[in-house]
């Protein structure tokens, strides 16, 4: 029976037929309006009806002052934005921007995330500009915003709603609500809607599968993945903890023939299987 799947955010740069590019990465200009209007939002639904109704009668004020001889609905909540941004004393573009960049830069630092810089996901992912990228059993939200951070368009796919959640809600706290998608689901009942370029994930994201089931689930992320593109698997060495009979190293050598295959083992007895996909001649 297939897993119950929830679609939790969806990005609009996500909006693309498999095999094609991702659109442009929006400009900060428009990253920093809708930053004002987020706030903007925020501050009406925090305040009463009658607070707000407030506001719009000193905009009214406003433009009759300012001699404005058509009041159309439209100019008076402009008005209200104008006063309510002057009331937050939102940062103007020029202050926002030096902000953002300098808060994207420390982003796009693996450390940020807790993520070794060494790591195998550092060094193949680096340069995620323009990429699709499916992040799956995730311990924690780092792998999934850092790739975000670097340019790359996420789906997280997670069967726990919460882990869902904390992830979109990462982004979104980190402004990158844009480049991060959330799925409620589990593997063996999803699959991938765009062409991926890499996949990332542990062995609990294949928790509660059988080997017949691990081996659909492999087959579908290999068929939607690009030609050169990776899968990373981060596994446990045998008799460090039961996931590692989840899914053993040999297992994935056998799903993954025809790929160019490797193994990296670091600290806390971890292994990352890394496969690539060889371009068809």
């Amino acid at each position: 029976m297939r897993n119950h799947k929830t679609f939790v955010s969806y990005p609009h740069s996500f909006h693309t037929p498999r095999g094609s590019a991702i659109s442009s990465p929006r400009s900060l200009k428009y990253e920093y309006e809708l930053y004002v209007e987020r706030e903007i939002e925020d501050y009406k639904d925090s305040v009463s009806r009658s607070a707000l109704l407030k506001i719009g009668d000193e905009a009214v004020e406003a433009l009759r002052t300012a001699d404005q001889i058509a009041l159309t609905e439209i100019l008076v909540w402009q008005e209200v934005d104008r006063i309510i941004a002057r009331r937050l004393r939102l940062a103007t573009y020029a202050t926002w921007k030096r902000r953002r960049l300098k808060m994207l830069e420390e982003y796009r630092k693996p450390e940020h995330w807790g993520i070794d810089p060494n790591a195998v996901l550092v060094r193949e992912l680096a340069d995620s500009s323009d990429l699709h990228v499916l992040v799956a059993g995730a311990e924690r939200e780092g792998p999934a915003l850092y790739l975000a951070a670097r340019g790359a368009a996420v789906t997280a796919v997670e069967p726990e709603e919460d882990a869902v959640e904390r992830v979109v809600k990462a982004a979104h706290a980190a402004g990158l609500t844009e480049r991060v998608r959330g799925y409620c689901a589990g593997l063996g009942g999803w699959a991938p809607d765009i062409a991926l370029h890499a996949v990332v994930c542990t062995p609990s994201a294949f928790a509660g599968l059988d080997v017949a089931d691990r081996a659909r689930v492999i087959e579908v992320l290999q068929s939607a993945t690009v030609d050169g593109g990776v899968h990373l698997v981060e596994t446990i060495a045998a008799g460090a903890d039961s996931l590692a009979e989840a899914l053993p190293i040999e297992e994935l050598a056998h799903r993954y023939r025809g790929w160019t295959i490797s193994v990296e083992r670091s600290a806390g007895r971890r292994e990352t299987f890394m496969a690539r996909k060889d371009a068809v001649a």
